[in-house]
């Protein structure tokens, strides 16, 4: 996708991707990642989650990374917060308590920028790029994150031909060939959402599901 869709999707407010409440995955399955308050996780694409703030109460630090300037200032200004901010070549860094956001092109980062983290949540990352920007994001955490490391996935899956994405579809089957010469690959849980999610039924959705995934380094 271009930065200008994902730029005009949250200068419309046309972000039906943003939950306002935690997600109810991430609470269930926190425990497989078997982490501590010591650990620092690593939160691709993402805007303005509330999940950010319960990941800061279960981790020594929260590193964000958000291509939209309006998500991360929405975040901190809707959360009280307000944060330094840190200009570089290709960032605006911004750091409140022990939340820090990149803002910027996540194939723009260096593993310096995360060499704290030893866990990534990924709800909203994989599923936001196309199959031909998959890989590629792969093959980035793949170079940022090249030592051991968990990671707590959830992707979408549905009828693609039925309704374009984002969020795209990302089956278990591909998840297994994006991941599976690297890691070891857990699936926690597939649900069913169509009931919960109208938007969804109202752009053609007859069936759609939510993958969850523990994913550990070899």
């Amino acid at each position: 996708m271009k930065k200008e869709f994902w730029h005009e999707r949250w200068a419309l407010g046309e972000i039906g991707f943003h939950k306002k409440d935690l997600n109810p995955f991430l609470l269930e399955h926190w425990p497989s990642l078997n982490a501590s308050e010591n650990d620092s996780i690593f939160v691709p694409l993402c805007g303005k989650s509330l999940d950010l703030l319960w990941l800061s109460q279960q981790c020594r630090k929260v590193v964000g990374i958000e291509l939209s300037q309006k998500a991360v200032e929405d975040f901190f200004a809707s959360n009280g917060m307000t944060p330094e901010i840190i200009q570089s070549e290709h960032f605006s860094l911004y750091q409140a308590e022990n939340i820090h956001i990149f803002c910027g092109d996540i194939f723009q980062l260096e593993q310096v920028d995360i060499a704290d983290c030893t866990l990534i949540y990924d709800r909203a990352s994989l599923v936001a790029f196309p199959p031909e920007m998959r890989k590629l994001y792969v093959k980035k955490l793949d170079e940022l994150f090249s030592f051991p490391h968990k990671r707590l996935l959830i992707t979408f899956d549905y009828d693609q031909q039925l309704m374009n994405g984002p969020p795209f579809a990302v089956s278990p089957s591909e998840v297994s060939d994006l991941l599976d010469s690297h890691y070891r690959i857990k699936r926690l849980e597939s649900a069913s959402i169509i009931e919960q999610n109208q938007r969804f039924k109202e752009r053609g959705l007859s069936s759609l599901f939510e993958h969850v995934f523990v994913i550990e380094k070899r």
